[in-house]
């Protein structure tokens, strides 16, 4: 039984980790905690089919990331039918460019991005800018561009329109341009 308990302290191991991812995406500490113990249960459920191929925070990720879209989809059922449609409720869509499609603020110079992404502080600044946006957009942006998901796959998962998303993931982009410039690229951090 030595190798079961093994992996189970293994699987354990990760839960930080997992933890924080689920958090980022759900942005609730009691569905995230539920998403990481079925990754867990699903993982030592399906241990026979991981075959070493890839890390196992890797393999484990890829479990979560199901569950989340899991519990995403559970709660898109039980929203209203006009809460993923769109809106202006922030007013900022037309805010930033002229008639002419030309930016009316230009984006600041944010000197060499990929050293950035090698620091703890911007990562705490981004995640604290997914916080602020309006938790459709943050959910949208965060399937597309942190889980990966296809057009297709989000669309089917929330039961929205191609354009619908491509407007929510312009509010998110512009959403979270405006909160990184103000609180990391405008610093001296960058």
């Amino acid at each position: 039984m030595g190798g079961d308990e093994d992996l189970a302290k293994s699987l354990e191991s990760h839960r930080k980790y997992l933890m924080r991812y689920a958090v980022f995406q759900l942005r609730d500490p009691s569905l995230a905690e539920d998403a990481v113990q079925d990754t867990i249960i699903a993982a030592l459920a399906q241990r026979a089919s991981f075959e070493g191929r890839s890390q196992l925070r890797t393999w484990l990720t890829s479990i979560l990331k199901h569950k989340i879209v899991d519990i995403v989809r559970k709660r898109a059922r039980g929203l209203p039918a006009d809460a993923m449609q769109l809106g202006d409720e922030d007013g900022s869509s037309d805010a930033w460019f002229t008639e002419q499609g030309r930016w009316i603020d230009p984006p600041a110079d944010w000197g060499l991005p990929d050293a950035a992404l090698d620091s703890k502080q911007f990562w705490l600044v981004y995640r604290k800018c997914c916080q602020r946006m309006p938790e459709r957009h943050a959910l949208v942006f965060s399937m597309r561009e942190v889980m990966d998901m296809s057009t297709d796959e989000i669309c089917k998962k929330l039961d929205i329109s191609t354009s619908n998303l491509h407007v929510i993931l312009y509010r998110a982009r512009l959403s979270l341009r405006s909160c990184m410039t103000k609180k990391w690229f405008s610093t001296e951090h960058g």
